[in-house]
C-alpha cells in the first residue's frame, strides 16, 4: 500500500512565530499560504505542515499521488482505494470529504488518539 507523501502538521497558535521559530532551525518555506492560516515548511526530505485555527495538536499526514517535493508520481494508490483497505481491515473512517475521482481526504486515528490524515490533491 503506497501512502505517498509524509509530514506532520501540526496545530499552532501563532503562524508568524511558529514559522519564525522553524526557519531558524533550517526549515524553508515551501508552499501553503499565510494569509489562508498554513504555511508548509521543508528541511531536506522532512515536511511539517504549520495549521493556525483549522485543528489542535500533531496530526500524521500522507498525501497519496505525491513525492516529498509535492510532485506527481506515477502509479500510486489512490485515496479512495487506502480508504476502503482501511475499512475493510476494520478502521474507523472519520471527515471523508471529496468526489469519486480527484481530490479526497479522510482521518483515521491511531490506538493512542493521534490523528492520521490522508489528503489527495489531484
Amino acid at each position: 500500500m503506497q501512502l505517498g507523501a509524509f509530514s506532520v502538521s501540526l496545530g499552532v497558535k501563532d503562524l508568524a512565530r511558529s514559522k519564525a521559530f522553524y526557519e531558524t532551525l533550517g526549515f524553508q518555506s515551501f508552499g501553503g499560504s499565510d494569509e489562508h492560516g498554513f504555511t508548509i515548511l521543508k528541511n531536506g526530505d522532512v515536511v511539517i505542515g504549520l495549521f493556525q485555527g483549522m485543528f489542535d495538536g500533531p496530526m500524521l499526514t500522507f498525501n497519496p499521488g505525491w513525492d516529498q517535493s509535492a510532485q506527481p508520481v506515477d502509479p500510486f494508490t489512490d485515496v479512495r482505494e487506502l480508504k476502503e483497505r482501511l475499512r475493510e481491515a476494520g478502521f474507523d473512517i472519520q471527515q471523508e470529504q471529496g468526489a469519486e475521482v480527484g481530490p479526497a481526504s479522510f482521518v483515521v486515528v491511531d490506538p493512542d488518539g493521534l490523528p492520521i490524515l490522508f489528503d489527495q490533491h489531484r
